[in-house]
């Protein structure tokens, strides 16, 4: 099993997918987080409190695969799917009915939009009772609450695609919230509604919204949350429970940094 392993890892194929062997020390370690695709959007450095399985443990990413799996799913409904006033109730109707599997990945998308709107509370909350939003992760966590906000709208926006009474009636109620916007209430509830009345033009709005914009948002801002917590050192922890004393320099030199 070892002369195969040698063999596979020796490979010209297996060169040109990993770069560098299997991690020995620092140096090496570092290389092979930088040269992956995957593994450069986490820190070289973790600390050891990062790893421990907990209760709390892995909500981001949990709720980065939910929102992976929103994306096949939702593909999958779109097939179907007729953003009408006249269709769209139906084709829901036919999808849970006539398409094989239709009931089991509309419900799959279902739940999975529940499951994701609660991990990312649940991981704010953990994130706000630990202290882990302070300097120098003050910026990313100005991120995440914008990440709460697009999933909020993205969990809306889906609720009314079946556009049965619920839906309708939901409208109903979010346009009204969104005209007593101070100052440009009647401008914000034009343009969700897309006219004077509730139809055929507020469907096409949030549709487009549901598929296209508010998922390229999250995409993007997903992205630049990965990103920054690779660029502030390791996984979201309580900073004065960081067990690296490198870190805990580097955190302290940036509030006074700030404070001044």
């Amino acid at each position: 099993m070892s002369r195969l392993w040698r063999y596979i890892t020796s490979s010209r194929l297996w060169k040109s997918i990993y770069r560098n062997p299997y991690p020995r020390d620092k140096r090496s370690r570092a290389m092979v987080i930088l040269n992956s695709l995957a593994l450069h959007l986490h820190p070289v450095r973790v600390p050891k409190r990062a790893t421990r399985i907990t209760y709390t443990w892995g909500l981001g990413g949990l709720a980065t695969w939910c929102f992976v799996l929103l994306t096949l799913t939702g593909v999958f409904l779109m097939w179907y799917y007729i953003p009408t006033t006249q269709d769209a109730y139906w084709t829901i109707v036919q999808l849970q009915t006539e398409v094989t599997f239709g009931a089991f990945l509309r419900n799959l998308h279902r739940w999975a939009a529940h499951a994701m709107v609660l991990a990312v509370l649940a991981h704010m909350t953990r994130v706000f009772y630990t202290g882990a939003y302070k300097p120098p992760r003050d910026f990313n966590w100005v991120i995440g609450v914008a990440l709460l906000l697009v999933t909020c709208l993205l969990s809306f926006s889906g609720y009314l695609l079946p556009w049965d009474q619920l839906a309708y009636w939901a409208i109903a109620v979010g346009m009204e919230m969104g005209g007593a916007t101070p100052f440009i209430g009647k401008q914000v509830r034009m343009a969700l509604l897309g006219g004077f009345e509730i139809g055929q033009q507020t469907l096409i709005r949030w549709y487009t919204l549901h598929v296209i914009f508010l998922p390229l948002a999250c995409i993007l801002l997903m992205a630049t949350h990965f990103w920054r917590v690779r660029k502030d050192g390791n996984i979201s922890t309580p900073v004065y429970e960081d067990d690296d004393e490198e870190t805990l320099r580097a955190v302290e030199a940036r509030r006074q940094q700030l404070a001044e």
